[in-house]
Formats: structure tokens, sequence, C-alpha cells
């Protein structure tokens, strides 16, 4: 169903990480196409490593910044940059800074009830010891 989503109507949940926000998922709009976040990681929050086995990624920062791992590849992004990651690879978004980072977030196709799952490999090696090494 075409829709306006105003910024009012996002519904916003908490995590101990920082917030996510879904713009676009089939719970909220019926689109089965794709899904959209509006996410804030914290200051020292991060999404630890894991996977979408089922939809490719596109993560735009919006304003702050991130050290984003692209299986054992890792980069710094800020405001403007973004980074698109392919169905099933690992990846982990982490803000090392002393300000939030809000990014938009895009994966397609929605997948699942609630338009969005991933696979958590973050306690598996080499993912658990790989920003420690």
């Amino acid at each position: 169903m075409s829709r306006f989503v105003m910024q009012g109507d996002v519904e916003v949940a908490t995590f101990d990480w920082g917030s996510a926000g879904m713009r676009a998922a089939p719970p909220s709009t019926g689109c089965d196409s794709y899904v959209v976040m509006d996410v804030t990681l914290a200051p020292g929050g991060y999404h630890a490593f894991h996977h979408h086995p089922d939809q490719d990624e596109m993560i735009i920062v919006k304003s702050g910044r991130i050290v984003q791992w692209l299986d054992r590849d890792h980069r710094e992004l800020g405001a403007g940059d973004s980074v698109h990651i392919d169905r099933a690879v690992v990846h982990g978004s982490y803000n090392d800074f002393d300000e939030p980072a809000e990014l938009q977030v895009v994966l397609a196709p929605a997948s699942g009830d609630g338009g969005y799952e991933l696979v958590d490999v973050s306690g598996e090696e080499p993912w658990a010891s790989l920003r420690s090494g």
C-alpha cells in the first residue's frame, strides 16, 4: 500500500546498543520488496558480527562515524559514506567514537514476518576474536 511515512509515525525500538525504527517493512507498510530502517548506534554501541542469508543490505551513514566490518576487512565510515553487503556476507557495525551514529539501512528483499532476519555469528571464530586481534 502506498503511503506517506512521517518521522512521528516511525515506531522506534530501543536496545542496549542504540535504537532502530522501521520506516518500511511488511508489518508497517505492507512492502515485501525491501525494508528501510533508521538506526542509531550509541557511542560504544555496535551491531555485532552477523549475516542475512536471504537479503542484500545497504548501510548509509547519515551522521557520526562507525567502524564497518565487511567479512575480515574494515573501514571507518563517516557522514555520506555507505557500504553494500551481499547476502550471506558476515559484517558488523561498531561505534568506537564519542558521538551517536545515525544510519539509514536498506535490506532487500523483505524476509520473515517482520521483514528482517539475521544469523548472529559474533560468538563464533574468527568473528569472536577478530576485533581484539
